[in-house]
């Protein structure tokens, strides 16, 4: 590199040279002196540039320098970091295998322990296992009967609700047949309608209420009113269940709205008909009874009668002026639960009064039983004064040993043939 400089430095000392003797030949020749100087000032700055050229080649040929110091660096950090890689993959590979043989070792061991356990508890554990399998055996059998049995149990209740789904197929059928124009059937069923409600509302046959019983009125006729409510204090209600409702039927199942119009006005006939039959009976007059002032008129279909109200709102007070109280089911059974409810207080005001009754009876029999004992007592005081009295007579005297006692037990001593004796206590008292 050196020489390369050198070598430089000659040729532009000989430039130089040459330029200055070219100069005065110029200037030998007739050149002017200005081009000459404009030259030679371009020839310094070429060297000056050429000068600061050589200088960045130096720092070029220092930084490819340093580059490649750099890059054999770099070589031979690669060489280390592959090196270590290929050293850590050997203990990978290494640390897995001694893994892999340790985890056979354990597996193994485990094993071997697991097996001996087993051989050692296996009669411990299938023992108790079998008498569980016995017993879940017994459950299921337990289980199997209990389903059988609730299978025929079930069978029969199906049976019983066939049997129950045809009654009420027929209960429908008399029903209709009823509605269709079979009083006597309809009077039945408004009947039975009725004892539902009665005993719904808790009242008992023959004791709270009577069924068809035949009164005398005031004219001696027989009527038979369909049901007599018992109530308190002597007192009775009665309750019809005999209204037609075959219009009712009808107006129900029209379908032509002149048919449904018909049949309307036929039931409100029917109804306000029916009202003024059961006014004309005069219940409230009859003989050996104490009914209220009014009759209850029940009408077991309630739409029966809310249709008819809606129709005819005079309905209900043309009832009341013949002493009638139109009830449907609902308003019945409210009133009747009244009256059931009327009997509960009556029977525990009675309660009470029996209670209070009883108290004084047995306040008085106490009284007496302790008169007794005082009396009793007097006489066990009297027998007790009596006896000490007997008692002192036996050991009384006025000489030692001339008591009864003393005298008694004297007799013996002389030689009385008996082989009883007193008692030693009354003998000890004899000798005080």
């Amino acid at each position: 590199m050196e020489i390369v400089f050198l070598a430089a430095g000659l040729v532009a000392g000989a430039l130089i040279g040459w330029l200055f003797t070219r100069q005065k030949a110029l200037q030998q020749r007739g050149i002017p002196v200005e081009d000459i100087n404009s030259k030679y000032i371009a020839l310094e700055i070429f060297n000056q540039e050429k000068q600061e050229n050589n200088e960045k080649e130096k720092t070029i040929i220092g930084l490819n320098s340093r580059i490649a110091e750099l890059s054999a660096n770099l070589r031979n950090i690669e060489e280390k970091l592959e090196n270590s890689k290929k050293e850590l993959n050997e203990i990978h590979e290494k640390f897995s295998l001694e893994f892999k043989n340790l985890s056979n070792d354990m597996m193994e061991e485990k094993s071997k322990k697991f097996l001996e356990l087993n051989e050692k508890s296996v009669g411990d554990i299938l023992n108790p296992l079998k008498e569980k399998i016995k017993e879940f055996e017994g459950k299921i059998d337990k289980v199997y009967m209990d389903e059988t049995r609730e299978r025929i149990s079930l069978k029969k209740e199906l049976e019983n609700i066939i049997k129950l789904n045809q009654q009420v197929s027929d209960d429908a059928h008399k029903l209709t047949n009823a509605l269709k124009g079979d009083k006597k059937m309809l009077g039945d069923w408004g009947e039975i309608q009725l004892e539902m409600i009665l005993e719904k509302a808790g009242l008992e046959k023959d004791i709270h209420y009577r069924k068809q019983e035949t009164i005398r009125d005031d004219d001696g006729k027989n009527l038979r009113p369909d049901y007599i409510i018992n109530l308190p204090d002597d007192k009775q209600l009665i309750v019809d269940s005999k209204v037609s409702l075959v219009a009712y039927e009808r107006y129900f199942n029209a379908d032509d709205e002149k048919d449904k119009v018909a049949a309307l006005k036929q039931h409100l006939f029917d109804l306000g008909n029916h009202i003024r039959e059961l006014g004309d009976k005069n219940y409230q007059k009859l003989y050996g009874i104490n009914p209220p002032d009014y009759v209850l008129m029940f009408v077991p279909i309630e739409p029966a009668l809310s249709v008819a109200q809606r129709e005819d709102h005079s309905l209900f007070d043309k009832a009341l002026k013949k002493s009638i109280v139109l009830v449907s089911t609902s308003t019945l059974l409210a009133t009747l639960r009244t009256i059931n409810y009327i009997w509960n207080q009556d029977k525990q005001r009675k309660n009470v009064f029996e209670i209070a009754r009883q108290s004084g009876a047995l306040y008085e029999k106490f009284t007496g039983f302790i008169e007794d004992l005082i009396a009793v007592g007097r006489k066990i005081d009297d027998a007790k004064s009596e006896y000490s009295n007997a008692m002192n007579k036996l050991y009384e005297s006025k000489k030692k040993g001339d008591t009864i006692i003393g005298r008694i037990e004297k007799i013996k001593e002389l030689g009385a043939d008996t082989n009883k004796s007193l008692p030693q206590n009354i003998l000890d008292r004899l000798e005080e």
